[in-house]
Order: structure tokens, then C-alpha cells, then sequence
């Protein structure tokens, strides 16, 4: 069963008297596991799309399901729960939390969760920062780490909560070509490893080049869902 269906959406919304179609009924299927890029210009709607992944908007028209659960007929409460039980976001600019360290800035979401223990979240953030190689730096603020070491810090609180879905909103974008094929690796290990299904809103070659899956989307229509370019894993 896919994690992600798409049917039919739709969204407008109004930018002063204007109307803005930001899509215009889009069907889309994504599966368990699946490394995949939402590409298009700015404008596009790939943002669109993946705030309705992410369960932090609604269609005006259409479905759209997350594992198995159609988002429209949440109540506010239940989908921030929804959200904060199946998705995990990274950002281009990473949003940490500047007055804590790295340690503390991965373990934050998992506060949330009141069924976890102290030994349990201990655990969880330990492995994750094993899993990004930031052990070296579990006591420094965001403000002493590089971009790249940010943006680990970053995918790291991403995956803690054990989401079903990471989605990555331009993640190289703030990052040095050298710095950002690294981080593409890493989240590729973790993909494999892991089984976590990631979804990227990117213009970045590299990426589209590394997803096994590239859907490209146009005037809020997908106009390409085939597969990444051959030698694509």
C-alpha cells in the first residue's frame, strides 16, 4: 500500500484579489521506502505538494492520504498528532534551536512523546547521532557547527521520532557542493538501512540525479512521475 495518495488534489488560495491555482488535480502514488524528488521552477507547486505530505495543509478539492488516513477528515488536534507521529521535516535552513546543543536540539521532538522514558529517548538520540557521526560534537551549539554538521544535526531530529516519511525541503540549498553530496549520501545509507521513505522539494541536479524516482511538476499539473535518469539506484 502506498504511503502517499494523491487523488485529484486541488488547492487555491487568494493572494490579495488574486486566485492562485497552486494545483490542479494532481494524482500521485508513493511507496514505502521510495527515495524521490518533486521537481519544478519556483511556482510550481512542489511546495504545495509537500506541505500536503507533511499534513500542514489540506486540499481545496481531492484526496489525500497518509498511510492509509485521509488528512481532510482530521480535526487540528489530530493532525498535528498525525503529523507528529509519521512525518519528519528538514528544512533548507536547518531551524535548530540556537540556545541548545546538538544533543539537546535532536531530543526535542521526542519530549513530545510522553511514553518514552528517560533510558529509551537517551538511547534514540544516541543513535542517531552515532548514525550522523556527531558524537564529537553532542555538546556544541548550532552556532559552533559548520552547515554541513547543521544540516546533520537536522536530519538526525528528523528521523529520531522514527517517522514513516521524511520530507526535505531543498536540504543542499545552504550548502557547498563537496558538503551537500556528502549529505545526499548519508540520507541514501539511511533510506537503505532504515527503510524511511524520503521525499525532496529540490532544483538540485545532484539530488534528482541520486532519487530513484523524479516527478516534475509544472503549473501546479505533474507533467513527468517516471523514474530517475539510468544509473539512478
Amino acid at each position: 500500500m502506498p504511503v502517499v495518495e494523491l487523488k485529484g488534489v486541488k488547492k487555491h488560495y487568494m493572494l490579495g484579489q488574486t486566485r492562485v491555482e497552486a494545483l490542479r488535480g494532481v494524482d500521485l502514488d508513493i511507496d514505502g521506502g521510495e527515495f524521490i524528488a518533486i521537481a519544478g521552477p519556483s511556482g510550481s507547486g512542489k511546495s504545495t505538494m509537500l506541505n500536503m505530505f507533511g499534513c500542514i495543509d489540506v486540499p481545496t478539492d481531492g484526496q489525500v492520504k497518509i498511510d492509509g488516513k485521509d488528512i481532510s477528515s482530521l480535526s487540528d488536534k489530530d493532525l498535528t498528532r498525525w503529523r507528529r507521529e509519521k512525518i519528519g521535516f528538514i528544512f533548507q535552513s536547518f531551524n535548530l534551536i540556537p540556545v541548545l546543543d546538538v544533543y539537546e536540539n535532536i531530543e526535542f521532538p521526542l519530549l513530545l512523546d510522553r511514553s518514552l522514558g528517560r533510558k529509551e529517548r537517551e538511547a534514540l538520540v544516541m543513535r542517531f547521532i552515532d548514525e550522523v557521526g556527531l558524537r564529537d560534537r553532542i555538546h556544541n551549539k548550532s552556532y559552533e557547527l559548520s552547515g554541513g554538521q547543521r544540516q546533520r544535526v537536522a536530519i538526525a531530529r528528523a528521523l529520531v521520532t522514527r517517522p514513516l516519511i521524511v520530507l526535505a525541503d531543498e536540504p543542499t540549498a545552504n550548502l557547498d557542493s563537496e558538503t551537500g553530496t556528502r549529505i545526499i549520501e548519508l540520507m541514501r545509507t539511511i533510506n537503505e538501512e532504515e527503510k524511511t521513505t524520503f521525499v525532496f522539494s529540490t532544483h538540485d541536479a545532484h539530488i534528482m540525479g541520486e532519487a530513484r524516482r523524479v516527478v516534475r511538476i509544472l503549473d501546479g499539473r505533474i507533467v513527468d512521475a517516471g523514474r530517475a535518469a539510468e544509473g539512478a539506484a
